[in-house]
């Protein structure tokens, strides 16, 4: 005689593991585009110092024959001009998708709009916006470091000498992160040399910081959002605008011609490396060894 067994189904949602973002600890939204598609910002030159010429000796004289610069005790006359760099937006990204009111009823309500609008932000648009960032940031990065293959015996030296790098282009003392993969951090903790400072805020931990080295904030990110070989990158957040200037989400109940719920989403992102601030990013590529 057979037995039918039972089968029984819980509310439950083997959900995926998930990374928050941590792009608003490298990045800023100094600039606006309210009412714009494309922002233009200036950038203005310096002249350069020169002896003053006390005695007057010359005066309305050109230091090179020919050169027609105007000379006076101060020196050649400069010219203070601007121009203008241009950032327009071009993420411009959406979903939508519909569940059922039967389907919704008949899975004891797993198949909710609610949820299902919170996952699609966890699991999709995050992790895309993270690795768009991420690249731009890499790409734009003022020193590419592509000839290292990171280890044990040099991973201290090759993130001290990027913050030298930093220093000696006088970008911002303070406010620097190191973004590091959990294979790099891996290296990291195995590296006799390195003594991370642990002692961080509850705030600062909720934001994905793990420790402090050399004056870096040190974050990690899962790989797959970050571009293929990436070692580690050294950034202050002055130098990349990362614009959100459209986030909208919307839940219709029953719209026409559907019998249930319509979810759509939009966002419009982007992410610009100033060109007078890209110094401020140093990216060492982990080259695959032979």
């Amino acid at each position: 005689m057979a037995v039918n067994l039972v089968t029984k189904f819980l509310p439950y949602v083997d959900e995926m593991f998930t990374t928050e973002s941590k792009k608003s600890l490298l990045t800023n939204n100094d600039f606006t585009w309210t009412g714009a598609h494309t922002v233009k910002v200036h950038k203005v030159n310096t002249v350069a110092m020169t002896d003053y010429d006390r005695d007057g000796s010359g005066v309305g004289m050109s230091p090179e024959e020919g050169d027609p610069v105007l000379w006076s005790r101060y020196g050649a006359l400069g010219t203070v001009e601007n121009t203008l760099e241009e950032f327009t937006l071009t993420k411009d990204r959406s979903f939508t998708f519909v569940i059922d009111k039967m389907d919704k009823e008949e899975t004891d309500g797993v198949l909710d709009g609610a949820s299902a609008l919170a996952r699609q932000q966890r699991e999709v648009i995050i992790p895309e916006i993270d690795t768009y960032v991420y690249g731009k940031m890499t790409a734009g990065a003022g020193t590419k470091e592509t000839e290292v293959t990171l280890s044990i015996d040099n991973i201290y030296d090759e993130i001290v000498e990027g913050n030298t790098v930093l220093d000696n282009a006088e970008a911002p003392d303070t406010g620097r992160v190191l973004v590091v993969t959990p294979d790099t951090y891996l290296l990291m903790k195995k590296c006799p040399d390195i003594v991370m400072e642990t002692d961080i805020g509850e705030d600062m931990r909720l934001k994905g910081v793990i420790g402090n080295l050399d004056g870096l904030t040190v974050i990690k990110v899962p790989k797959k959002r970050l571009p293929v070989n990436f070692g580690f990158m050294i950034a202050h957040p002055v130098a990349t605008v990362a614009p959100t200037k459209l986030e909208e989400y919307k839940t219709h109940q029953d719209p026409p011609g559907i019998s249930g719920e319509l979810v759509e989403g939009r966002i419009v992102y982007d992410a610009f490396v100033l060109d007078n601030k890209k110094m401020a990013i140093y990216y060492c590529e982990n080259k695959p060894s032979a």
